[in-house]
């Protein structure tokens, strides 16, 4: 007797075990302690994956002459500003690079309960008042708690459209059904694939998910923003693949129990890499922050020794920032060293520095070094403003408030020059501050900014004499 459908298909379908990869995305028949391909260890998960006996000996899929892609010229492809929507949110086009573009993919992530969910319900809004179809998907809340948290932001229009689901293929077919501009996914570790054997969440699970929205995206021409969870090390969860795949690759980034936020855009295929947006968690939602350096020098000690106002470039947008270091003797036999907000590594090489070239004696001493306002810089125009603060600390001197430095300092301790030095003056002098210590090779070729005093160092030992 031959076999009926069903057993057919079983018997043409197996289940296979495939080791994949949660950083990379690597694919392997068998499990290994490190990834050959990103040389992580202990990354390899073990998954079943269904496996069709086809194979080569299925039958190709013939395509018409007429559905064959033709390669055009570069010349023939027309580009449009009413391609890029603006969002409603200045701080957010500024990191999308001046809006969302129709057919792109982005990737939003963060830690739990830091805003990603409230910043693109506050996106729909206002892209649904301003006429644009939205869909919002979401596996993680019900209809009603969505509903609880769209009325604290405001009121919205009938354009914006709620669903509720986890099942990819319904989702599909909802998103076909309702042709929206824009998608908001709300997570990509929810959804799945009911031909995919493994759990929502696997690395099997969000390739498959993100690969049915990448065609969509692309297909139909929308605008799908997906939201990822991180996990403790500050990744997006599942494979790092995840990131080639979506056009724009956001961050939220901030204490979740303090009211600052800020988004980072580490990927765009639309845009610069480098521009941050700043807001400020409220009870009405996020809110803009126009000027960020007023915002991140707010509570600033006044002749403090340790403390020091760096200038720091993000993309286009200058941002003072305070640093602060505290250096004391310590109680153990081995110093503590403690960072926050930048490289450890790079602290430790600083104060190597300071006691090679300066002689100053600190390697007895514990030193904690902190970027207040809970930003992350690793910039190295605060190299200077590092050492500074050290020193200022060490020896209990604090540094003149009015005094802005900034600078990148070398192994020999000598000041090597920094980009945009018209852009970090101009800065300073608007904010109020009348001195700048800065590289003397930036100092040179500077136009006279009437006002503001310049100091040239071409080391650290004339960066030290100030204090």
């Amino acid at each position: 007797m031959e076999p009926c459908g069903e057993e057919t298909f079983m018997a043409k379908s197996k289940m296979a075990t495939v080791f994949f990869c949660q950083n990379c995305g690597y694919e392997s028949a068998k499990w290994m302690g490190q990834c050959p391909a990103c040389k992580q260890w202990n990354t390899l998960v073990e998954e079943k994956v269904s496996v069709t006996g086809s194979g080569m000996g299925g039958s190709a899929r013939l395509v018409a002459p007429k559905d064959r892609p033709k390669p055009v010229s570069i010349s023939s492809i027309d580009m449009k500003e009413s391609d890029r929507v603006p969002t409603g949110l200045a701080e957010l086009d500024r990191v999308l690079g001046g809006g969302v573009m129709a057919g792109s993919l982005t990737l939003v992530g963060g830690d739990p309960g830091i805003g990603k969910s409230t910043l693109l319900l506050q996106v729909c809004r206002n892209m649904a008042n301003a006429g644009h179809k939205v869909l919002y998907i979401s596996g993680e809340e019900s209809l009603k708690q969505i509903k609880l948290r769209a009325n604290r932001i405001g009121e919205f229009q009938d354009t914006m459209l709620l669903l509720c689901e986890t099942n990819l293929e319904l989702i599909e077919d909802a998103i076909k059904q309702a042709q929206p501009e824009i998608v908001i996914i709300d997570s990509i570790q929810t959804m799945y694939q009911e031909s995919v054997s493994s759990a929502p969440g696997s690395v099997s699970q969000v390739r498959e998910a993100t690969s049915v929205f990448l065609q969509l995206a692309k297909g139909m021409g929308i605008s799908i923003f997906i939201v990822g969870h991180v996990t403790k090390e500050g990744t997006v969860a599942g494979p790092r693949v995840l990131e080639h795949m979506v056009d724009t690759v956001l961050y939220f980034e901030g204490d979740r129990h303090a009211s600052y936020r800020i988004l980072r855009g580490v990927k765009n295929r639309f845009g610069s890499t480098n521009e941050i947006g700043v807001f400020e968690m409220r009870k009405e939602g996020l809110v803009e922050v126009a000027n960020p350096s007023e915002f991140m020098l707010n509570g600033k000690p006044e002749g403090a020794s340790g403390s020091v106002v760096v200038c720091s470039v993000e993309g286009t947008r200058p941002i003072l920032i305070e640093i602060q270091a505290l250096v004391c003797r310590t109680n153990f036999g081995i110093p503590r060293r403690q960072t926050t907000g930048t490289d450890f590594n790079r602290v430790n090489l600083l104060m190597a520095v300071l006691e090679k070239r300066l002689g100053i004696q600190i390697g007895d001493c514990d030193a904690y070094v902190n970027i207040a306002g809970g930003m992350k810089v690793n910039e190295p125009a605060i190299d200077l403003g590092i050492i500074m603060a050290i020193v200022s600390s060490y020896k209990n001197r604090p540094i003149d408030e009015k005094t802005l430095v900034f600078g990148e300092v070398g192994l020999s301790g000598e000041v090597r020059a920094v980009s945009q030095v018209q852009q970090r003056v101009q800065e300073a002098k608007k904010l109020g501050y009348n001195t700048v210590v800065l590289p003397k090779v930036s100092a040179e070729g500077l136009e006279n900014i009437k006002g503001i005093k310049l100091i040239g160092v071409a080391g650290i030992g004339e960066a030290i004499d100030i204090i």
